[in-house]
């Protein structure tokens, strides 16, 4: 198994008029999975959720779910946590209606806590949320908590990991450009992405980390805070450079998917990465 590639989005995010066209026309691209867009709340109704998951089986491009971006584990207030409950289920009851087998999650804000505290607080909210979801009838689909581009929140690549250590069913989202401007630059090249990828293996082992979830975009960052915005591939004052990944990625004969989250170019951007990796993969000799 290889490698997937396709973009994040919505209706609103390419030239069709319909979510549901989407997944005949990123197989016509050459893309193999997408993933839905709920960051703003889950509004897609059963009908719609159904229709594209029809579509996106015919096309043979897998599905993946983004929860609504104001989710934070780090909250311990109890009506916040109940809140962060009844989000993620209604993500995963719309992944159910459409096949999707992965949702992602962001972690949380630190609220002015350290981030051993903060961290603490959202290991006890995802084990409460992982409670809800089996109650719920969803446990076959993973929760994806997500690295944070920005300094003040909580999703860092060890806090992520260490999430995940809670359930095998937990998968990371290791968001590259993320990582990027949370290091301001730091984490970007041959020797870094070699680094994040050995960090994962040396937390869930060989096999939960060859089959990692990621988002790609190069990220600009601002020095205080982290992330500031998403850019194009095309553009080139700020990275990360998708190719030392895809090469690493090749190398080790892993089978992650690739969500990339260009700003306007994600499908086309994801196509790029496709082809790098494929490149790669051609001559890559596999790591034992």
């Amino acid at each position: 198994m290889s490698a997937r590639f396709g973009p994040a989005g919505n209706a609103d995010s390419f030239p069709y008029k319909s979510s549901v066209d989407a997944p005949r026309w990123l197989n016509e691209l050459g893309l193999d999975c997408y993933e839905y867009q709920c960051g703003k709340g889950v509004n897609v109704g059963e009908q719609t959720a159904r229709r594209l998951g029809a579509a996106a089986r015919e096309a043979g491009i897998a599905l993946s779910l983004h929860a609504p971006y104001f989710i934070n584990l780090a909250n311990p207030e109890p009506e916040s946590l109940q809140k962060t409950i009844g989000y993620i289920v209604s993500a995963c009851r719309a992944a159910d209606w459409m096949g999707a087998g992965r949702v992602v999650v962001h972690s949380g804000a630190l609220m002015k806590r350290s981030r051993r505290a903060a961290l603490d607080i959202a290991r006890l909210s995802l084990k409460a949320v992982l409670a809800a979801c089996d109650e719920a009838g969803f446990g076959h689909i993973a929760l994806c908590p997500e690295t944070m581009g920005k300094i003040n929140q909580l999703g860092d690549l060890d806090e992520v990991l260490e999430l995940c250590t809670l359930d095998e069913r937990l998968v990371p989202t290791v968001d590259f450009g993320h990582l990027y401007a949370r290091t301001l630059g730091g984490l970007s090249g041959p020797e870094a992405c070699a680094a994040i990828l050995d960090r994962i293996r040396a937390v869930l082992g060989e096999q939960r980390a060859a089959g990692f979830h990621s988002h790609f975009s190069k990220i600009a960052f601002t020095p205080n805070g982290g992330e500031k915005m998403h850019l194009t591939f095309a553009q080139t004052d700020f990275g990360p450079e998708p190719e030392p990944l895809m090469a690493e990625v090749a190398r080790r004969g892993w089978s992650p998917i690739f969500i990339c989250e260009s700003a306007g170019t994600q499908a086309e951007d994801a196509l790029r990465m496709k082809r790098m990796y494929q490149a790669r993969l051609s001559y890559a000799p596999q790591r034992p």
